[in-house]
């Protein structure tokens, strides 16, 4: 319900932000009696049962003439962001201090360039830690991205301000994020697919790492990463020190080991995973969800003949497995890592089904040598598709992999990256169908898969070392 007077006017009231103790709401208002066409106010209470009394004007050594919107008050409640039409002509972070919560705010100032840009910056929003500032930035093109801001300590000045990237980010206008007081989630406005209505409340969670900390890249959080932080403890090393989001703090120390304690022993964003070490029955079970794959024309269970425990044989012929919709390539990053064994050039390890869209072979060999591909593309006539020089065919087990980090593909063979997109892809073709493990979409002859398939995992992010 709305709040009453004298919160609400028949004016426009908006850009809420509630103090911690629940005693102060901050907003911006363009009624009559203020000092521009938005200024901000500030209504009180004794305590948080009881209903908004007194308001005030936060007067002029906050408000101007101009514009002053989405106030964000700190956890301590000695600080103020909010976003100003400046006198330079730009909507610009602006801050206001002072030493107690009974005092009048001090003179306003607009924050450094390390912040501000010749961009617009739109409604800040400062953590419980005073430690990270979000806020939405428009170009000249209208575009509206989120991006942070961050510093080690409350009295060091802010660093220079991060893109936040996928999936927060996305081709349309994200804008006017709200950081919530544990620091565990991102609320933010959104023009994406998939909402409600032209423009809707998303939420993101945030991790308590700037990157997941399986720094050997195998899909599990264990020994072998806990060995690898251990070696660079107390070191500046940029790729183990994870803790804090979003850019670590220079040195791999405690921070960093209680990072890695939040996924011990754990897939982080697995989506799917089919371990395939059924020893009969026709259903490859999803061991993270409920995308169980159906097997098709009887590929053979061999529990003791994969690279992980059992595997599933395929006969190169006519056999198959397939699931229902796991993933859209074009909603954002992703990857997929499978173990195989055999096959020939011109088979296909995993496929997806065309649903709404266009659905391609997401792992594959080339049909000449057998070189591990993906036909995931771009739509339109310049779309093509990435080929590697490794060959994957030799009779031997490869771990084999496609991931996709919303601007580049590349494929991983053994660990190691094998190709990747020389130049961005702006993004991939959009399917809505299934998958298919061991033949093309279309099951055409020559791409039904004659070897092995073990472990096969897809996870809705990817790694950056």
């Amino acid at each position: 319900m709305p709040l009453p007077e004298p919160v609400n006017s028949p004016y426009a009231d908006a850009g809420p932000s509630i103090s911690a103790d629940g005693s102060a709401l901050y907003f911006a208002s363009d009624r009559p009696g203020g000092y521009g066409s938005f200024d901000i106010y500030v209504a009180r209470r004794q305590t948080t049962e009881e209903p908004w009394e007194a308001l005030s004007n936060l007067g002029p050594f906050v408000n101007s003439w101009a514009y002053e919107n989405h106030p964000s008050i700190s956890a301590d409640g000695l600080t103020l962001y909010f976003d100003a039409l400046t006198w330079l002509g730009y909507y610009d972070l602006c801050v206001a201090r002072r030493t107690k919560v009974n005092e009048d705010w001090g003179i306003a100032f607009i924050l450094s360039p390390t912040v501000n840009s010749l961009y617009y910056e739109l409604s800040p929003s400062i953590s419980s830690d005073d430690l990270n500032l979000f806020f939405d930035r428009r170009s000249v093109f209208g575009d509206r991205d989120i991006w942070v801001a961050t510093r080690r300590k409350p009295d060091d000045n802010w660093g220079e301000p991060l893109f936040y990237g996928l999936p927060v980010n996305t081709l349309y206008q994200d804008t006017d994020p709200s950081i919530q007081f544990d620091g565990a989630m991102l609320y933010f406005a959104s023009t994406r697919p998939g909402g409600i209505g032209g423009q809707d409340i998303w939420q993101m969670s945030i991790a308590p790492v700037r990157t997941i900390p399986d720094f050997n890249n195998d899909g599990k959080v264990d020994w072998k990463d806990f060995s690898t932080l251990a070696q660079h403890w107390l070191e500046d090393e940029p790729y183990v020190d994870i803790s804090p989001p979003p850019e670590g703090d220079g040195v791999v120390d405690y921070k960093d080991l209680a990072g890695l304690a939040e996924y011990w022993l754990t897939y982080p964003g697995v989506l799917a995973y089919w371990r395939l070490d059924e020893t009969k029955g026709g259903i490859a079970h999803d061991s993270a969800g409920g995308n169980n794959g159906a097997l098709h024309n009887g590929p053979q269970w061999r529990p003791a003949g994969g690279k992980i425990n059992g595997a599933l044989q395929f006969d190169g012929i006519d056999d198959y497995v397939s699931t229902d919709y796991v993933l859209n390539p074009n909603e954002g990053e992703f990857r997929i890592f499978v173990w195989v064994k055999g096959g020939s050039p011109g088979q296909v390890i995993i496929s997806q089904a065309n649903g709404a869209g266009a659905g391609r072979s997401w792992l594959c060999t080339d049909s000449s040598d057998g070189k591990l591909m993906t036909d995931l593309k771009f739509a339109g006539r310049w779309g093509l598709s990435l080929i590697s020089q490794a060959a994957v065919n030799d009779g031997s087990w490869h771990h084999v992999g496609f991931v996709w980090d919303g601007m580049y593909r590349c494929l991983y063979v053994d660990g190691a990256e094998v190709v990747r997109d020389s130049e961005s892809v702006p993004e991939l073709e959009s399917a809505t169908g299934g998958l298919y493990f061991g033949v093309g979409k279309t099951f055409e002859a020559g791409t039904f898969w004659s070897g092995l398939i073990d472990d096969i995992r897809i996870y809705d992010r990817v790694m950056r070392p």
